[in-house]
């Protein structure tokens, strides 16, 4: 008894002792996936785009594995799938005209054109046209092409193609095209344009440039929602890259809480009598608005606005003659309206209207008639309907993807499903895999191409008739090279958040070389929304950092948290309003200590944590409330003080009051103005709770996230006393790339080595890629 004993504990002390020994990073392992030695793995194709042919149930496709890129024809009805041509036959007997040699792998078939019977396709190639006859399988040669004259940028055709429209100093232009024989001299439209209350998308100067205003379905008119700036507060930026001294860039940017955010019109011109009339479109002080509909005669404009709290909105009807406007669905949802999955359809040139809402708690579809009368619910439930993949405007039909309808599958795999908008009786499931779906449907809705996949399953492409019976096999991934290199599916897990009942999903990276006998540091991947979940839910053979940061000897996971996405419900994805800054840290450390606990290869004692944008605000909040549980974190881009980011953002996610307040004014008459209240909590608050690890990184010259958040996080450490680390990137905006961002990535390799693996080697480099050179021991 007593040997068995002592023979446990010999166990379980070399156990603990292989747990927490000192590692050394496998940077060997790490770059045989970086992009360059694993881009040739990648290149074969994972998915299909159908092209359907002239209407018809049959298409074509291509597709790229191992033995290169080839092209196929399918004819659902005949069950027939067959190569639309033999690319080394053709090729050969294109070589055989021009006497120049041609690479049969990599052929890609320009401007296919079918006749009628299918049975002929005309394509282009390099400087000629030729056609293809399919039955005899003979190429010939039957034009020269002729280059297509560039179609510029900025140029916006009406829908008759007589004109063009376009900005040019902050204004509208309009002329006629010359090649419809109309006279192409430029005629100015509008008088009142200037620098931020603009016609122009982008800064006009004296050149052409694209306009946001669109053209009315007539032809005669044009209509633009045109904000003005012109009060709003500026940011600042220094280019110290440019030459020959460093320049001071400056933009607008309203903030949370502003007083001037910005107005918004609604403006119509006619282009003949150059008349602009404003639509009576304006309610709220700092409301938002976008066109969402033109009618075919080009008389009326169908618009959304909502308030400034975004927890109203008002789907409306303008007259474009009058200027008049009649709100045809009001709809209030606290604590705001979900936008990520919003969606609003006109059927019928309006005569129905197809609205979701999350008034039920779900999102769901709603059908109104074109005066806005409410006729009844499409689809309901204790579900989310998602975005929609088509509708059959003349079968009535409207195809969405579900989530969290089938109790059997996860809740963030896209499940198709049907249904006709006038009997909400006729729901049918379409999928019922435990698979994330995206179809393709033909023109007569008989067939459609889905794609159904995981990140632990290569995607599968099947041909389904409209019940969703599968018809055949259209092509299967080809994922040798990878598997040859090493490579392993990351793996799905499903835990509880920090309330004990809810369900969190997950995915997990482990090293290729895994060994179930060693115990890995784990490093969480960050990016809590709100609004969006940073985790995959397709198959990818690298997932951005993920796949590389684990092959240094680290599991990584990346998991969703209360107050993420709507998939889940308005109840989940409103979690985490009114506290920014701290809803997702209380589940990220539940799910690594459930994980620990259940996986004896998981280290609790070794937990880094990192993220970009407001993955970087989270993890240098996660570090600063739970010093004793992360021992490193990597925060990159992060908004680590809601005050100064974007008025929207904040403003929606964490609440702004409204109060009214009586002004005085005996030039200009008392009135009541709106003052919006915004308070919310920053990550230096949090600092003299910060212990070691952080590595903060930003861009210079990022606009989105000014460099700010994390100066000011940093200034907050250093008086707080805190050692930390810091990396400024001189050119990068708020995404990064080329050598900036293998140097971040690079950087936070060495950091999670040092601080995770106790291997301080990265320390000692001289140039950021002399890892390459080190071998593991």
């Amino acid at each position: 008894m007593k040997v068995r004993y002592i023979l446990f504990l010999s166990m379980f002390l070399l156990t603990k002792l292989v747990c927490y020994a000192q590692q050394k990073a496998n940077y060997e392992l790490a770059n045989r996936f970086t992009f360059e030695n694993f881009r040739i793995a990648e290149q074969n194709s994972l998915s299909i785009y159908p092209y359907f042919i002239n209407g018809t149930d049959c298409f074509y496709f291509s597709f790229t594995t191992e033995e290169g890129t080839k092209y196929y024809y399918v004819n659902p009805a005949k069950r027939e799938k067959r190569l639309l041509f033999d690319t080394e036959e053709l090729l050969g007997q294109i070589s055989e005209m021009t006497r120049e040699a041609y690479n049969t792998k990599d052929f890609r078939l320009q401007g296919g054109k079918f006749n009628k019977k299918q049975t002929v396709f005309t394509f282009d190639f390099e400087k000629y046209k030729y056609r293809y006859d399919m039955k005899t399988k003979k190429v010939e040669r039957v034009d020269t092409l002729i280059p297509k004259p560039m179609i510029e940028l900025w140029e916006k055709y009406s829908p008759d193609s007589l004109y063009i429209m376009f900005a040019k100093n902050h204004n509208l232009y309009i002329m006629g095209n010359k090649k419809k024989g109309m006279d192409s001299t430029m005629v100015q439209l509008t008088m009142d344009g200037m620098k931020e209350y603009s016609y122009a998308e982008e800064e006009a100067d004296t050149f052409p440039t694209r306009t946001h205003a669109i053209w009315l379905k007539d032809s005669k008119r044009v209509c633009a929602v045109r904000e003005d700036y012109r009060r709003c507060g500026e940011l600042g930026l220094v280019d110290v890259m440019n030459e020959p001294r460093p320049k001071l860039i400056t933009y607008k940017y309203p903030m949370p809480g502003d007083k001037e955010v910005g107005d918004v019109e609604l403006v119509v011109i006619d282009i003949a009598t150059k008349k602009m009339t404003k639509m009576d479109a304006n309610k709220w002080p700092g409301q938002y608005m976008s066109i969402l509909y033109t009618s075919d005669d080009g008389s009326k404009i169908y618009f959304e606005r909502r308030n400034r709290a975004f927890n109203i909105q008002e789907v409306c009807v303008a007259d474009v003659e009058t200027g008049k406007v009649k709100v045809l669905i009001h709809e209030e949802d606290k604590p705001y309206m979900d936008y990520k999955m919003a969606n609003i359809m006109f059927l019928n040139d309006a005569k129905d209207i197809i609205y979701r809402s999350e008034r039920t708690g779900w999102g769901h579809y709603y059908l109104y008639d074109n005066e806005g009368n409410f006729k009844h619910a499409i689809t309901q439930g204790g579900w989310v309907a998602g975005p929609y993949a088509e509708i059959d405007t003349v079968g009535r039909t409207l195809y969405f993807y579900a989530l969290g309808k089938d109790e059997n599958i996860d809740p963030y795999y896209y499940t198709l499903c049907k249904v006709n908008i006038d009997k909400p009786e006729s729901l049918t499931q379409l999928t019922f895999d435990n698979a994330n779906h995206n179809v393709y449907f033909s023109e007569s809705f008989n067939y459609f191409v889905d794609i159904s996949e995981r990140v632990d399953m290569v995607p599968r492409i099947v041909l389904k008739d409209r019940k969703g019976r599968a018809l055949m096999e259209l092509a299967k991934p080809d994922i040798r090279r990878a598997l040859e290199m090493g490579w392993k599916a990351p793996e799905r897990f499903k835990v509880k958040a920090a309330d004990g009942v809810t369900d969190l999903y997950g995915v997990m990276w482990k090293p290729f070389d895994f060994d179930s006998t060693k115990c890995y540091p784990i490093i969480s991947s960050v990016y809590p929304g709100p609004f969006y979940e940073h985790v995959p839910t397709q198959f990818a053979l690298l997932h951005d950092d993920n796949t590389r940061l684990a092959q240094l000897g680290f599991i990584v996971i990346a998991v969703g948290h209360r107050g993420g996405t709507p998939m889940r419900g308005k109840f989940y994805h409103t979690y985490s309003y009114g506290r920014l800054r701290d809803y997702p840290l209380a589940d990220d450390k539940y799910v690594i200590e459930q994980l620990a606990d259940r996986y004896p290869f998981i280290n609790r004692k070794k937990v880094g944590i990192y993220g970009h944008s407001g993955g970087g605000f989270m993890s240098t909040a996660a570090i600063c409330t739970y010093p004793d549980f992360y021992t490193a974190a990597v925060s990159c881009a992060g908004n680590h003080d809601n005050r100064i980011y974007n008025r929207w953002w904040g403003e929606v996610h964490h609440g702004v009051k409204e109060e009214k307040v009586e002004i005085k004014d005996s030039v200009h008459g008392d009135r009541t103005e709106s003052v919006f209240k915004f308070s919310v909590s920053t990550n230096m608050q949090l600092a003299q709770n910060y212990k070691g690890g952080l590595l903060l990184i930003h861009g210079w010259m990022d606009d989105n996230v000014h460099p700010a958040h994390t100066l000011r996080m940093a200034d907050a450490l250093i008086k707080a006393g805190k050692n930390f680390d810091m990396i400024i990137l001189p050119e990068e905006n708020h995404g990064f790339g080329g050598a900036a961002e293998t140097f971040y990535e690079r950087k936070m390799w060495f950091h999670f080595a040092r601080l995770l693996l106790g291997d301080n080697t990265g320390d000692y480099f001289s140039e950021i890629e002399e890892y390459k050179n080190r071998k593991n021991e």
